[in-house]
């Protein structure tokens, strides 16, 4: 059988650890792109030569990575692009940072990584996409859809943009075979979480608990599976019935 390829970025830590042992343990091939060079923290088969160090927040650095990228896929397919990468300033303490204390540089910097980077990555790869009729997973947020009480404007609206996005590529893409889905997670038991948040949290979540990186990733290998074939252009809620 064909060994698929997953491309994922913000693959540091939480849910990118978690997605690369899940599609790891399946047999995938996973090519992962970080900030940060890669770590003995998250172990996995061939990870050190399948590991892309880009800033997604640099234009030069995208044209750089994806052009490397692009050689790293001699079979020139991608089987799945999820675009995990995002930033969320905090204040001193982990308060929330809102549109009076964003300056222009938050703005930009959070946008080019938590949508831009996303929509470059997947025009980028498109030919590779289209190749391995693959998927293209956005993860977005919770706080894209309400007012957050610890995540920032800028975070907020780009996520908000980027499911905007994903219903834009969902329609361009779909004729060329590629679905482009969403998941929003809520409350997940990753470092992006505030210090003292967490018994706030949990008592907003129906479930009485935070998710783990883990449950996410088991939605992600779904909706790269068979088993989601004719589900395009949805966002799906990974949050213990938060939402609601």
């Amino acid at each position: 059988m064909e060994q698929k390829t997953l491309v994922l970025t913000g693959a540091s830590r939480g849910i990118g650890h978690a997605t690369v042992k899940r599609f790891s343990a399946a047999g995938w091939r996973v090519i992962t792109l970080s900030r940060q060079a890669f770590t003995d923290d998250c172990p996995w088969s061939a990870g050190p030569e399948n590991h892309l160090q880009l800033d997604l927040g640099s234009v030069d650095d995208m044209e750089r990575g994806l052009d490397e990228l692009r050689r790293r896929i001699p079979d020139g397919k991608v089987h799945a692009l999820v675009n995990n990468a995002g930033i969320s300033p905090k204040k001193p303490g982990g308060g929330r940072i809102g549109v009076l204390g964003s300056d222009y540089q938050t703005w930009l910097s959070v946008f080019n990584v938590n949508l831009f980077g996303a929509a470059l990555m997947a025009r980028g790869l498109f030919p590779q996409l289209k190749e391995g009729a693959g998927t293209i997973i956005n993860v977005t947020s919770i706080a894209g859809g309400r007012v957050h009480p610890f995540a920032g404007s800028a975070y907020a609206t780009s996520k908000a943009a980027l499911l905007g996005l994903t219903r834009e590529m969902a329609h361009e893409f779909g004729p060329h075979g590629i679905r482009v889905n969403a998941i929003s997670p809520g409350e997940i038991d990753t470092a992006i979480l505030s210090e003292g948040t967490v018994d706030i949290i949990k008592n907003s979540v129906p479930l009485m608990r935070l998710g783990t990186p883990e449950e996410v990733a088991a939605v992600i290998l779904f909706l790269c599976s068979p088993n989601a074939l004719y589900v395009n252009g949805a966002e799906i809620h990974i949050n213990g019935g938060q939402h609601v």
